[in-house]
C-alpha cells in the first residue's frame, strides 16, 4: 500500500539531508507534521516552528480529487525551510468518499458541526493512515512528537478529528513502537483542535501564516482556485469573515 514518490517528491527528497540538517542545527526538539496544503495546517506548522521545533513535514497523496493541495504543501514546507517528504497511498482505489471516489461533492450546504452527519466527503481511514505514516516517519528521524491540524469544532462532523481520536492513536503510538516500549513517549499534538475558524484565522494572522498559497476547496482547479461552493471554502470563508482578516483565497 504504501510508499511511493509522488510528483516532484523525489526531488524533494533528494534534497532534504541537507535541509534536514540545518533544521536540526537550531533545535534539539524534532517533530513530523502532518502538512496536507490547507491553512489548517500550515498555522499547525508555524505553531510547533514557535514552540522551538525542528520540523519534518509529511504529505499524503492518497487519491484525492487535485494535485494543487500538495503543490500548497510544498510551497508551505519551502516557506518554512523545513524537510519536507511526499508519500502516497492509494485511497481512491478504497474509494467511498467524495474526495477520492466518482461521487458528486456537496455545495452550497452547511454541514459545519456534524449537526447533519457525517457527510460523504469523509475519507475513511485517511487520518488513521496519515497519522502512522508519520509515526512511522518519527521513530526513523528519533522524534517524539507529530503534529497535525484536526479540529474538533468547525470539522464537518469527521470522526477522526475529535479529541478522542487523538487521545487513543497517542495510546496505540505509545503500545506499537519500539521508541514507545523503550521508554521515549510519543506525543500527537493537535493544536488547533478546540478552535474556531476564525481562531485559527488570527492564530495564523499573528504567525506571519500566507493563507494565499494555502488550498483548502475540495475541488479547486489545477491552479489551485477554490470553488467557493463546498463545505470547506464556506468553512474557510466563514473564518476569515468572523476573525476580521482579509481573506486572499484564490476564486475560479
Amino acid at each position: 500500500m504504501i510508499v511511493a514518490p509522488a510528483g516532484n517528491a523525489g526531488a524533494q527528497t533528494a534534497r532534504m539531508p541537507a535541509m534536514a540538517n540545518r533544521n536540526m542545527s537550531s533545535s534539539s526538539k524534532r517533530a513530523v507534521v502532518l502538512v496536507s496544503g490547507g491553512m489548517d495546517s500550515a498555522v499547525t506548522l508555524a505553531i510547533a516552528r514557535a514552540q522551538g521545533y525542528a520540523c519534518y513535514a509529511l504529505s499524503v497523496e492518497y487519491g484525492q480529487r487535485h494535485a494543487s493541495e500538495l503543490a500548497a504543501a510544498q510551497r508551505v514546507a519551502a516557506r518554512y525551510a523545513v524537510a519536507h517528504k511526499t508519500v502516497s497511498v492509494d485511497l481512491r482505489s478504497i474509494g467511498g468518499s467524495a474526495l477520492t471516489d466518482d461521487i458528486a461533492v456537496p455545495q452550497d450546504t452547511d454541514q459545519s458541526g456534524g449537526g447533519g452527519g457525517i457527510p460523504v466527503t469523509y475519507v475513511p481511514a485517511r487520518n488513521t493512515i496519515m497519522l502512522s505514516l508519520a509515526l512511522g516517519w518519527a521513530e526513523v528521524l528519533g522524534a517524539q512528537d507529530i503534529f497535525c491540524g484536526v479540529n474538533a469544532v468547525d470539522y464537518s462532523g469527521y470522526p477522526d478529528c475529535r479529541p478522542e481520536f487523538i487521545k487513543a492513536f497517542e495510546h496505540l503510538a505509545n503500545l506499537a513502537t519500539k521508541a514507545g516500549v523503550e521508554g521515549a513517549k510519543l506525543s500527537v499534538h493537535a493544536p488547533l483542535i478546540r478552535l474556531s475558524k476564525a481562531d485559527i484565522v488570527r492564530r495564523g494572522n499573528e504567525l506571519g501564516v500566507d493563507f494565499a498559497t494555502t488550498v483548502s476547496c475540495y475541488q479547486a482547479d489545477d491552479d489551485g482556485r477554490a470553488c467557493g461552493h463546498c463545505d470547506a471554502c464556506r468553512l474557510r470563508a466563514l473564518g476569515f469573515a468572523e476573525a476580521g482578516v482579509a481573506d486572499r483565497t484564490r476564486y475560479r
